[in-house]
């Protein structure tokens, strides 16, 4: 199993920054997982043509080798790449896609506005089109649930010997959300987000965060 980051996501609004209001399109980290014949994406935050050369350029892949796609969470910023594996299988945790299934089902029921409705239908159907991911997406590749930001927010942790990746989402947004302790505001539920930090931050060796470059965990500097 090998992995490595195709983008550095960002975020919109950086509050650790102090900026008020957006700066930037909001697009997450991007990451290559091979594990055995699997050639897993992860977030493809970035739009289709953009990620494809990504891909490129960081592995000499081309979309169609990719077997699998997984997201940590359903928010825009994480599959804006979506439409450059077609032909891929896409994942997402269960809990996750039945929270965001109830949640625009009720949006789209109640929606008034003939537009909003459109766009509600159209990730319905992006929705349905992910299955639920199973515990072990391949050798030495797991679901570990972060749930707080989202309710069914789910990452990655990926097995060397030695030493444990996390691929954490907006569990760990960036590294300055890390070092300060903090979690992304906005969170679904706080207490839980802030719950699923501390657990990241007590099994990572290495944090692969939401928006930001790949980091140590600082905590475990001495390894």
């Amino acid at each position: 199993m090998d992995y490595r980051v195709l983008s550095i996501g960002a975020l919109s609004r950086h509050e650790l920054w102090n900026e008020s209001a957006p700066t930037r399109t909001a697009h997450a980290t991007c990451t290559l997982v091979r594990s055995g014949d699997r050639v897993i994406v992860v977030d493809p935050g970035l739009p289709p043509r953009v990620i494809e050369a990504r891909l490129a350029e960081r592995s000499g892949l081309t979309p169609r080798q990719v077997t699998d796609v997984f997201l940590t969470n359903f928010r825009p910023a994480h599959r804006w790449g979506l439409g450059a594996f077609e032909h891929a299988k896409w994942w997402i945790s269960q809990s996750e896609r039945e929270s965001v299934g109830r949640f625009l089902v009720e949006q789209f029921q109640n929606s008034e506005d003939e537009q909003g409705a459109v766009m509600l239908k159209q990730d319905i159907a992006i929705l349905q089109r992910f299955e639920p991911a199973p515990d072990r997406l391949g050798a030495q590749v797991d679901l570990f649930p972060l749930h707080g930001y989202t309710a069914g927010t789910t990452g990655l942790l990926l097995l060397h010997a030695n030493t444990t990746t996390l691929i954490a989402g907006d569990a760990v947004p960036t590294i300055e959300h890390l070092e300060q302790g903090r979690i992304l505001r906005g969170a679904y539920d706080a207490k839980a987000a802030l719950e699923s930090f501390q657990e990241a931050i007590e099994i990572a060796d290495i944090i692969i965060p939401g928006h930001d470059n790949i980091l140590f965990n600082p905590g475990r500097r001495g390894m």
